[in-house]
């Protein structure tokens, strides 16, 4: 705002008064004047255009092929995205290691599958046979312990959740190893100097802080994970969009049923997203006055002095 003053005197002779006056942002009134009008025009060709065919989204919404592919996608994200976590952390502690070998080989996981397109990932996985016919698991240049087919293995639901949690695993393996570098590094010295093994450090000292950190970018890459199933279609996996698609290749509705699969994307992303906002306001109030190890460990050093004062002083 400006301030103006009126060319008057007060009585008590303090000088001009001062006026308030707001600052005009004909700017701000131009851009919603535009949002509003773009709005109401898709509103309207909603509403308007008999070609969406509401009546046949309302028809496939519930049944029973897209709910069944609705479950798949669902219990496909939450498998695949947990084992991502766990191979996540494993990853991202190698990168972290002194130890140049878990290092480089870390570094070249997250190299190829963050390098190269997940589709491709996945059309690879599931023509993996024409390269390896036959699984087998025994020593290298040595005897084998038994064979089994490719085919027999490599199902559409066992490529989706590999291909999906290699993929993934390579992302989460930065979010984590960023988690980890964020935590002061005098935490880790304290309880050093205590005696404490490098594994116990990183599990009950290190981890705990760094999830404040790794579990608002997790919870994107799960609303990620959700709509990255839509790729498994290639597979002929029956997730949502493949049981959309079996449908419409039937009855040539393409545009209602793509209008059911993504508005039931949108609801689930939705919940997901209602989910992750309370996750990450919880460790906002959390985080106000959080104890930290050096934290905990001087209120307790200073509770153990009081009490050894009050012996000294006992008659």
């Amino acid at each position: 705002m400006t301030l103006q003053g009126d060319g008057g005197t007060d009585p008590r002779g303090h000088g001009d008064d001062v006026r308030a006056v707001p600052l005009r942002h004909p700017g701000r009134w131009v851009a919603s004047a535009v949002v509003l009008v773009v709005a109401a025009a898709v509103v309207s060709s909603l509403v308007t255009n008999e070609r969406f065919q509401w009546d046949v989204v309302g028809e496939y919404f519930f049944s029973s092929a897209i709910l069944s592919g609705l479950w798949t996608t669902l219990w496909l994200t939450a498998v695949s995205m947990t084992i991502a976590v766990v191979l996540g952390i494993v990853i991202a502690l190698m990168r972290l290691s002194p130890n140049p070998v878990l290092q480089g080989g870390a570094n070249l996981y997250t190299w190829f599958f963050r390098g190269t397109p997940l589709l491709v990932q996945l059309i690879f996985l599931f023509n993996i046979s024409a390269l390896y016919p036959v699984l087998t698991v025994g020593v290298p240049f040595g005897p084998q312990f038994f064979e089994i087919p490719a085919n027999d293995i490599l199902t559409p639901a066992v490529v989706a959740i590999v291909g999906l949690s290699l993929n993934e695993a390579a992302y989460m393996a930065e979010i984590v190893r960023g988690g980890i570098k964020s935590v002061d590094h005098g935490q880790t010295e304290a309880a050093q100097a205590l005696g404490l093994r490098r594994s116990v450090i990183m599990r009950r000292v290190v981890l705990p802080q760094a999830i404040r950190v790794i579990l608002p970018p997790t919870g994107n890459e799960t609303i990620s994970m959700l709509k990255y199933t839509s790729l498994i279609s290639v597979i002929a996996m029956p997730e949502l969009l493949y049981s959309a698609q079996v449908i419409y290749s039937r009855t040539y509705e393409t545009i209602p049923l793509l209008l059911v699969a993504s508005i039931w994307y949108l609801i689930v992303t939705s919940v997901l997203t209602v989910g992750q906002a309370y996750l990450e306001r919880r460790m906002s109030r959390d985080q106000r006055n959080p104890e930290t190890f050096l934290g905990g460990l001087r209120r307790h050093l200073r509770v153990h002095d009081r009490r050894a004062i009050t012996r000294r002083e006992r008659p």
